[in-house]
């Protein structure tokens, strides 16, 4: 459906059908941005959209980014017997990611695999091939410098370079809506705002939820801001704390997190005056990872050392995806690491990692 610039008007594109209604929650949600210079054929040359069609698994595919996406990818196809190369814009892997768990991650998920990669270079120009008879070829240049440096040639590509709103063509120029690279900007009560300004006026009756308000592309980041955008409408005024919503990356181990990583955490510690103080706890001691085999990763808890509340917590390890709730709870409520510390967890259980965590951020042991 569209705007059509009259209040309360949604055009059906498909009948051309005009409804009209009280409020109006926008969800177009996103798609994959693919550079310029990328050909995608989503046969050799893809996106994680065609990366989940494919009619074989192929021998050496490149990867263009290193975040969650190319990183889950990558843990496929190196279990499907392929070799996988990294193209990384960026100095480091995983840019996103706290940079302990990153490094972890790198000698977990990358460096006993067939997986190398490329640092502080673009793709600046990926042909598709034909599958058993041309390869994929890719043109590198420095990031910095724009001169080339490799042409690789594989035989396929998949592009995970993130995602971009799906906007377009929904009739917001009509509706006086201003974009900022296709996100449309929201208050906390998902309201949209007309556009990125600081004096922007509130639209009355129309809310933007999920990917396409850039606040946290993810689904149950969407779902969250879905409900809240229901309960305004209905006069019960909330808003979302997108600092407490958890992520995760799944690959083998998984990766978790809630709230900023350590490096953000530490400059907002020092622009608000507070000290940070960082607790971890091993899967290596953990009862239960050790009889699945799984003894590898840590729990890190970051925390405010004047009040004791948690900041944010990052895991790699066995099921970190499901450990991770704990913290998320513990962020939104603002319980400190003295309250959790107290908390019984249940023995021999993986949650036990986080316990080692809370009771070493106030001198206790666990064992």
């Amino acid at each position: 459906g569209i705007l059509t610039g009259n209040k309360g008007e949604v055009k059906d594109e498909a009948t051309g059908k005009v409804y009209t209604t009280k409020d109006i929650i926008l969800a177009p949600g996103s798609i994959p941005f693919v550079p310029p210079g990328v050909t995608v054929d989503e046969k050799t040359v893809y996106t994680s959209d065609g990366a989940l069609n494919l009619d074989t698994v192929p021998e050496w595919v490149a990867i263009i980014g290193s975040g969650y996406i190319g990183l889950e990818f990558s843990d496929v196809y190196t279990a499907l017997g392929s070799e996988v190369t990294f193209i990384e814009a960026l100095p480091d892997l995983m840019p996103t990611f706290d940079r302990e768990i990153a490094k972890l991650a790198e000698r977990l998920l990358i460096r006993d695999r067939p997986i190398d990669y490329r640092l502080g270079v673009f793709a600046s120009e990926v042909t598709p091939g034909i599958p058993g008879e041309k390869p994929v070829v890719i043109k590198m240049i420095d990031a910095q410098t724009k001169e080339h440096v490799e042409t690789l040639e594989v035989d396929c590509a998949m592009v995970a370079t993130g995602r971009v709103p799906n906007t377009a063509d929904m009739g917001l120029d009509a509706a006086g809506i201003e974009t900022n690279r296709g996100f449309i900007n929201v208050d906390e009560q998902m309201r949209v705002k007309t556009s990125y300004d600081d004096d922007a006026a509130t639209l009355e009756n129309v809310y933007c939820i999920g990917d396409a308000n850039g606040k946290m592309m993810l689904a149950h980041a969407a779902s969250a801001q879905g409900i809240s955008a229901v309960e305004n409408i209905c006069g019960r005024e909330h808003a979302v704390d997108h600092d407490a919503i958890p992520a995760a990356c799944f690959t083998h181990p998984e990766i978790a997190m809630v709230g900023p990583t350590e490096e953000q955490a530490r400059e907002k510690a020092e622009a608000m005056g507070w000290d940070l103080g960082v607790s971890k706890g091993s899967f290596r001691a953990n009862s239960k990872a050790l009889a699945e085999g799984e003894g590898q990763g840590i729990a890190k808890v970051i925390y405010n050392k004047n009040d004791g509340k948690v900041i944010a917590v990052h895991i790699m390890g066995i099921h970190a995806a499901d450990l991770i709730q704990e913290c998320a709870n513990a962020v939104a409520a603002g319980t400190t690491v003295k309250e959790l510390s107290m908390m019984v967890h249940t023995h021999p259980t993986l949650c036990e990692v986080l316990d080692e965590a809370f009771k070493g951020a106030v001198g206790m042991a666990a064992h």
